[in-house]
């Protein structure tokens, strides 16, 4: 360490040295006021002379300095507000449905129509955030529902990109961070490692979902919560009103996983349930499939470990194809207000619901998966 200082003082030094010579080489300069390179033309009081010898004509103008009228200027203003809907139409099989016109697409805010600004649709790499319950409660080691969840979780990370950010959270009393955003699926396959024995009973899923949907509120482009939950929620801090209102701000679409759909059959079938634990399930899924509907996800409460594979094509298929709609709303207040969304596929000439038909001419349903909302932002005072 010591010699490489040595020597790059040496370098300076010497570098130092070479300049000093140079100077003194080319000696100091008769006129201080005059360039090296190209030496000035003795001063006329002529503006318009050029330094090349020749006197150039002026150039007319027909604007004076004081005829400039500033309130003919032109401003502009930065405080324009674009909202971004992204959307996927998926037939009856979940799958998505491309090639829809521009044309057909109609947003509502607050039931009052909007001006498409563009419709796009594409596919980009995905930020995905997998929250995972990893309690006591449920999970404990060698459980089904311990083999339910690293299964679930271990088969969704498989289905991703190399290129796509995984971040990977797992709850009980409260949210842990195992691996932050990375494309490396090595941090993945580490962090999901330490997911062998539960330390704790609770299980804070609004806790949880609410600080991953916070942290990813400002990230640009595709984004996604990925839950696997029973939608269990013990002892959060938080209201289930509260973290509704908080995942429709954030603006992260939610795709939940219900796990224990087959146990808790058996267990029903056998009177192994009481009424007030069945209740407690139910709610949990309606809770879950409320968290997907008004963010823009979708809910999967799978039966069968063969059901695995489809519901993970399935959220690809929603996340990375999608039409990306903006628009600027007619409602320009900056008053912090809750606006509701309503995307619609109409026939640009009546106005009514479009019909779509497969390749056998047969009708299609299908449905329109978009947030239901956003929030207005507030006036900086």
């Amino acid at each position: 360490m010591r010699s490489w200082k040595i020597r790059l003082s040496c370098a300076f030094a010497l570098a130092g040295t070479l300049g000093l010579l140079l100077a003194q080489e080319q000696g100091p300069l008769k006129d201080p006021s005059r360039t090296v390179a190209k030496p000035r033309k003795p001063d006329t009081g002529d503006t318009n002379s050029d330094n090349s010898g020749g006197d150039l004509p002026k150039i007319p103008s027909q604007y004076k300095k004081d005829k400039i009228d500033a309130g003919n200027l032109t401003t502009f203003k930065s405080d324009v507000d674009i909202v971004t809907v992204d959307v996927s139409v998926l037939d009856n099989k979940g799958h998505f449905i491309p090639g829809i016109p521009a044309g057909n697409f109609r947003i509502l805010e607050d039931n009052v129509p909007q001006k498409l600004a563009s419709a796009n649709m594409g596919e980009a790499p995905l930020t995905v955030g997998l929250v995972i319950e990893f309690s006591s409660l449920f999970q404990q080691y060698w459980s089904y529902t311990w083999y339910q969840t690293l299964q679930a979780a271990f088969g969704f990370i498989q289905t991703l990109k190399p290129q796509d950010y995984l971040a990977i959270v797992a709850y009980d009393m409260k949210p842990e961070i195992l691996s932050d955003f990375s494309t490396d699926r090595a941090k993945a396959q580490e962090a999901m490692q330490r997911l062998t024995i539960p330390g704790f009973r609770e299980s804070n899923l609004f806790d949880a979902v609410t600080d991953t949907a916070d942290r990813m509120s400002g990230i640009e482009g595709r984004k996604a919560i990925v839950l696997v939950s029973s939608g269990i929620d013990t002892f959060s801090k938080i209201t289930y009103d509260q973290c509704r209102k908080s995942l429709q701000q954030s603006g992260v679409p939610i795709y939940a996983i219900g796990l224990m759909q087959t146990i808790r059959e058996l267990y029903d079938a056998y009177g192994m349930m009481g009424a007030i634990q069945r209740m407690d399930f139910l709610q949990a899924d309606n809770e879950m499939r409320t968290f997907a509907k008004e963010t823009g996800g979708q809910a999967f409460f799978p039966r069968f470990e063969g059901e695995m594979p489809a519901i993970f094509g399935a959220i690809q298929q929603a996340l990375r194809n999608q039409y990306v709609l903006t628009y600027q709303p007619t409602n320009t207040k900056h008053d912090g207000t809750f606006r509701k969304i309503k995307v619609e596929l109409v026939n640009p000439a009546t106005n009514e619901p479009l019909p779509m038909k497969d390749e056998k001419g047969k009708p299609v349903k299908y449905q329109i998966v978009a947030k239901v909302g956003y929030k207005a932002p507030r006036a900086v005072e």
